[in-house]
């Protein structure tokens, strides 16, 4: 109850009682229903949100054991080179393990050309037409164009209004596999453009149609052309576009890019510079990335083993109890957890249980890393892997241990499992006490209303006696004098 309204505040004043604290102290008695309701529903919603964090927490071991069952983790591999200037890894997957002499004759580059006449600065006007930008290839000698299939050629038209920053954003804007900038100098300031991608087939050409009629003088907007077969080189081709070419375990390879993705299976590799005496590549299973993911599972383990002892456990010196001590759910899922992890496995002929791999249970059910012993572990990778990922097909004996957690997890989390069953349960009487306070509050309230009613009554009535008290005193004092 919220205490006195000003209405209360008049009681007694009739009769010289305190009737408000005698109101005050009624009403706290008739309210210790609803404080302990509001007690029991507090205590139901640290339940809920006990029960929301063991989820997370088991949503944690799932992914983690997922990952052990999975198939992505034991293909992984890393690959080294011993010289990264040369020829460096940018990702390693599913890679078969192997070594790998490469050496690199010519890296791939971008066709660059800049305009032989400069200009007085980036305002300078370039004159009037359409340039034309074609991306294919060239054959040299004689320098013929030829044009990518599929490709259209991307027309830019320029104005009389037109300036040489005007003309590169214009370029730049067209998409057309061709970068401009402008390069300042003592000379004066020049239009250069460079193809947006590496190899021979990303070469440009650039035709110009000049409003002045002639398409391939230095005048006009014809300064910007580039097109050696059409008899135009306004522009200047500082770096002709080749594809990379290098040599793998003495194969030799071609690529447009300095990025080889297809060359080693499961292997992408970035060359770095030219070099006959190489680099060698050294691909093995990453070890490391399977130790990782072991020690993820241990670390999600104990989370959610350290978690449920702690809701469940009574401290004798505090005299506290856990928010889910005696719960019969809670220590369901505990039971469950120490159950299989002392359990056996025979996925695998080398691994038959936890600790073989360097996974101890410890005596607050927690596990314990032994760091040597995993190290060893991962060494027998084929037996490993079926130790953790093996499939019985139906008999759970073969099933291997994170296989064995994954459907633990699937099974508690899912819509009739045990957290989720919980959990609706739980929220189902916290919903039936907000009711039950609902109506405890309304007979509260009757209550004090009807209190409240006597009292204001008995206030006048007591009231009335006490004046007719007085006059009779004071007609009684009259006759006697």
């Amino acid at each position: 109850f919220s205490g006195l309204d000003k209405a209360d505040a008049v009681l007694g004043i009739g009769s010289g009682l305190d009737l408000n604290t005698m109101l005050t102290q009624l009403v706290a008695l008739e309210s210790r229903p609803l404080t302990q309701l509001r007690s029991d529903a507090s205590a139901l919603q640290t339940k809920v949100s006990s029960y929301g964090q063991i989820s997370s927490l088991f949503s944690a071991v799932q992914t983690a054991a997922n990952k052990l069952s999975g198939t992505s983790l034991w293909g992984q591999s890393t690959a080294v080179s011993t010289d990264t200037s040369v020829a460096q890894v940018v990702s390693a997957s599913n890679a078969v393990p192997g070594s790998y002499a490469v050496t690199v004759q010519q890296l791939a580059t971008n066709q660059s050309v800049v305009s032989t006449g400069s200009f007085s600065g980036a305002d300078a006007l370039v004159g009037e037409g359409t340039l034309t930008l074609d991306i294919g290839s060239w054959d040299r000698p004689p320098m013929n164009f030829l044009p990518q299939v599929g490709r259209t050629p991307v027309d830019i038209t320029v104005t009389a209004s037109d300036t040489l920053a005007t003309l590169r954003d214009k370029i730049n804007g067209a998409g057309a596999g061709v970068n401009a900038s402008i390069v300042t100098d003592s000379s004066g300031s020049r239009l250069a453009l460079r193809s947006s991608a590496t190899g021979e087939e990303n070469s440009f050409r650039l035709r110009a149609t000049d409003t002045d009629g002639n398409h391939t003088d230095a005048a006009g907007l014809s300064r910007f052309a580039f097109d050696p077969q059409g008899g135009t080189t306004q522009m200047e081709q500082k770096v002709a576009a080749v594809n990379a070419q290098a040599t793998v375990n003495g194969i030799p390879v071609t690529s447009a890019s300095n990025d080889l993705s297809t060359v080693i299976e499961g292997v992408t590799l970035r060359l770095g510079k030219v070099s006959e005496t190489g680099t060698t590549l050294n691909v093995s299973a990453d070890t490391e990335g399977v130790k990782t993911a072991v020690q993820d599972f241990a670390k999600a383990y104990n989370g959610l083993a350290s978690y449920l002892s702690a809701q469940t456990k009574y401290d004798a010196a505090s005299k506290v109890a856990g928010t889910l001590q005696g719960d019969s759910a809670a220590t369901g899922l505990i039971s469950q957890l120490r159950t299989m992890l002392g359990s056996s496995s025979g996925a695998s002929s080398a691994f038959s249980r936890l600790s073989d791999i360097g996974l101890a249970a410890q005596r607050d059910g927690t596990l314990s890393v032994d760091s040597a012993k995993l190290t060893t572990a991962v060494g027998n990778l084929t037996e490993l892997r079926k130790a953790f990922a093996g499939n019985g097909n139906g008999d759970a004996s073969l099933d291997g241990f994170a296989r064995r957690y994954a459907s633990l997890a699937t099974r508690v989390l899912g819509s009739d499992g045990t957290l989720t069953t919980r959990t609706e349960g739980l929220q189902n009487r916290i919903s039936k006490n907000s009711d039950d306070q609902n109506r405890v509050q309304d007979r509260i309230d009757r209550f004090k209303a009807r209190l409240t009613a006597q009292y204001t009554a008995m206030d006048s009535n007591q009231s009335k006696l006490t004046a007719l008290s007085n006059y009779v005193t004071q007609q009684m004092n009259a006759l006697t004098a």
